[in-house]
């Protein structure tokens, strides 16, 4: 195996090429440490300690240090995996290693946005964000259910209100462009016109 290619990404990291191909990324004491340089051959064992140890620790402290500020879905923390270009094999055990201890979950995550937005989004913004956000359909799905049969889903008319109550809008006395706008504005939040129609007042003709 022969470094063909040694690449600057930022002061501290290095991008390096085997044979012509992507390899691993390394800071550059490590590129230091086990000699790697232009032209020169890497050994199998330094090669298997760089992709069997080093980056797959690394790619380990990373989520866990990621998941230290907030929740990530799965998704969201493989993408940033992607972005450290980690190799598929590395990601897939880090992704592995966080969820064995519970540190990602998709239903509880999914609960826990559901919980929290309810009150400000309609159901199908909900359930566009979760998707966004690599949440299986299926699993958005039965949470919903499991919570409108506990009567606890949301309550989009209500959402709605509170919404147009944080534009300061009173549908008593606003005028027929000032509906307009904030209709537009309800349906950009995902809410279906019946919905609109109710919480504005407004005549299905207007909109």
């Amino acid at each position: 195996m022969t470094v063909t290619g040694i690449e600057e990404i930022n002061n501290k990291k290095i991008r390096v090429f085997i044979d012509n191909e992507f390899a691993f990324v390394l800071y550059k004491g490590e590129l230091r440490l086990y000699g790697i340089r232009e032209g020169k051959e890497i050994g199998e064992e330094e090669y298997l300690e760089i992709t069997g140890k080093i980056l797959p620790k690394r790619a380990k402290l990373r989520s866990m240090n990621l998941l230290k500020s907030r929740a990530y879905t799965e998704k969201q923390l493989r993408d940033k995996l992607v972005q450290g270009e980690y190799g598929e094999n590395i990601i897939e055990e880090a992704i592995a290693y966080v969820r064995s201890y519970g540190y990602i979950d998709d239903r509880k995550y999914a609960e826990d946005f559901i919980s929290c937005h309810m009150a400000d989004r309609s159901r199908k913004k909900i359930e566009m964000d979760l998707y966004r956000r690599g949440i299986d359909r299926k699993i958005i799905e039965e949470i919903m259910e499991q919570m409108e049969e506990e009567g606890e889903g949301p309550d989009e008319f209500l959402s709605a209100q509170k919404l147009l109550k944080k534009k300061n809008f009173d549908p008593n006395t606003a005028g027929n462009k000032e509906k307009q706008k904030m209709s537009a504005f309800l349906y950009r939040k995902g809410f279906n016109m019946d919905i609109i129609r109710r919480v504005l007042l407004l005549d299905i003709t207007s909109i």
